[in-house]
């Protein structure tokens, strides 16, 4: 389970960085706070860390619950696979929108396989009883 506790830091640690990222964005193109639009490389940054914090109300519970109930080995190479995601998302999303998608999949697909997971997990161990 360290494996997996080390993961869901780096997402936390991740989603920190992001941030500040957004607040480097800001100066740099002048988009003072608490303004959320103004220059389009900013609104982009922005819009990757709050992708980022939608996706980890997702991400952290369903790796927790795929430790538990099915690998905690896979759970991190899952969560891992999403940090690798986000990593591209944002360094495709800030460079042309439209070719966001290699990161986004890369940062979706492995929480709908915890998520999954999970749930069959669950219910495999309720069905045992």
């Amino acid at each position: 389970m360290e494996f997996v506790a080390i993961v869901a830091v780096f997402a936390l640690v991740q989603y920190i960085l992001f941030g500040s990222l957004v607040g480097k964005a800001r100066g740099k193109f002048g988009v003072n706070g608490p303004a959320v639009t103004g220059h389009p490389v900013f609104e982009r940054y922005f819009r990757v860390q709050m992708n980022t914090l939608e996706l980890l109300v997702a991400l952290l519970p369903g790796l927790w619950l795929f430790a538990h109930y099915v690998s905690p080995a896979w759970a991190a190479i899952l969560g891992t696979v999403y940090l690798v995601g986000r990593f591209e998302y944002l360094r495709s999303y800030v460079a042309d929108p439209a070719k966001r998608s290699l990161g986004f999949g890369l940062s979706m697909l492995p929480i709908l396989a915890l998520l999954l997971g999970a749930l069959i997990g669950a219910v495999s161990a309720l069905l045992r009883g």
